[in-house]
């Protein structure tokens, strides 16, 4: 088990983070600049807040996955309709080095928080903005969110079997990939920001991202009109690659377009013949023939349990692995040991909660999942009265509720 960092441990524990968005994509970024120390407090709707509490499956009413993107960040309670709503973002920018938002592009500067007005008050602020389509651009105002997206960037064309429909990701790809970057671009900004003192708006598009990732294709298409198509779990620069069926109903994904991976693959398999068959004789060659080569390895594969399988392939060095539900993940000794998957106890449902860990070990400044999202305004008292100076009257007459903080620092952190 890696050591606890005390409560001012994180590479980026001088980061103060505000953020005013919601669902899935731009609190993902703020996540990631939690789970590494970052400040992070999450401004939501009163009452109801951040619809993301009410997606997917629940436990008492709470939402879980609510619990795992809005880990380490504080709550407050605000109406940004309101006079009283906007005067607190603006006195909380004057202390902060990111805003992070994801309403539709022109919400904020209806509401007088636009980054013409927030940059008046501190010049060095980045505001890292993500909507369906990016502020500029004939799109700009319509509405927009990853399923969207993925079929906008050209993910869900290309997803699929030739036979049937496209196919949308199993989770929120585009979200995800959009957190991921406007993580990294805030710190590319925040970098801009120690050498110059400058700020700046990010505006990036949730397509953008997943067009980026997508492969080839864009210049496959301007160098030679090739336009991609769907071909299932293959690839069409490389053979094998693929799923297969196991004899005891599981599922195992092999791949390897290196000559000595397709031996190694032939030898676990017990079929090593079929290396020095002329279909099969390269890479180009397995591709140009390769429902012949997935016939044969299927028929092999069929022969082998899964565990017997992978225990041949481990001691080959072959390139597969098993397809993981989130039970065999859970069960899995490598990702135990690497404490891919931690334990933080909530206050709020009063049990410890398993969730994906921080990505990455950092050997000087390791990331920290210090809790999970928090109750809905649970930081109330904390900074609107405590930090800002409002009085309890004020802070009712705005129709905000406020309680004890019911975080203790430290008694629920886990490390990476």
């Amino acid at each position: 088990m890696t050591s606890i960092p005390t409560p001012r441990t994180g590479a980026l524990a001088d980061v103060k983070v505000l953020d005013l968005s919601n669902f899935l994509a731009a609190p993902m970024c703020s996540m990631f600049l939690a789970d590494f120390g970052a400040e992070v407090l999450k401004v939501e709707k009163p009452l109801t807040g951040d619809e993301m509490r009410l997606w997917g499956e629940n436990k008492n009413g709470v939402g879980l996955y609510y619990k795992v993107i809005n880990r380490g960040k504080k709550s407050i309670t605000l109406d940004l309709h309101t006079e009283f709503g906007v005067e607190v973002v603006k006195k909380l920018v004057a202390d902060y080095d990111i805003v992070v938002e994801n309403y539709r592009t022109g919400t904020l500067e209806k509401w007088g928080l636009g980054y013409d007005v927030l940059k008046k008050i501190n010049p060095s602020l980045i505001m890292i903005r993500v909507t369906g389509y990016g502020q500029t651009g004939p799109y700009r105002e319509r509405p927009g969110f990853g399923t969207l997206a993925e079929a906008y960037a050209g993910y869900a064309f290309v997803s699929g079997y030739p036979d049937q429909p496209p196919l949308l990701p199993g989770f929120g790809l585009a979200d995800s990939t959009t957190g991921l970057m406007a993580a990294y671009l805030a710190l590319v900004a925040m970098n801009e920001k120690r050498l110059s003192g400058k700020g700046q708006y990010i505006d990036l598009a949730i397509y953008e991202t997943l067009l980026t990732l997508i492969g080839p294709n864009v210049i496959n298409y301007d160098q030679l009109g090739i336009i991609q198509q769907r071909s299932g779990s293959r690839l069409s620069f490389t053979a094998p690659r693929n799923t297969y069926r196991t004899k005891d109903q599981r599922w195992v994904t092999i791949g390897g377009s290196a000559q000595s991976a397709f031996k190694s693959i032939c030898l676990t398999l017990e079929i090593p013949h079929i290396v020095d068959d002329p279909r099969f004789a390269n890479n180009r060659q397995r591709i140009k023939n390769v429902d012949a080569l997935d016939q044969e390895i299927q028929a092999a594969v069929q022969n082998f349990d899964l565990a017997d399988l992978l225990a041949r392939s481990a001691k080959n060095n072959s390139t597969m692995s098993p397809v993981n539900d989130v039970e065999q993940i859970f069960e899995d000794p490598h990702v135990q040991s690497r404490e891919n998957i931690c334990s933080v106890y909530d206050a709020e449902l009063e049990t410890n909660l398993r969730m994906q860990n921080v990505v990455g070990k950092l050997s000087e400044s390791p990331g920290v999942i210090r809790h999970p999202g928090p109750r809905l305004g649970e930081h109330n008292r904390e900074i609107l009265i405590d930090r800002l100076g409002y009085t309890p009257e004020q802070v009712k007459l705005a129709g905000i509720e406020f309680e004890t903080n019911l975080n203790k620092p430290g008694d629920s952190r886990v490390s990476s």
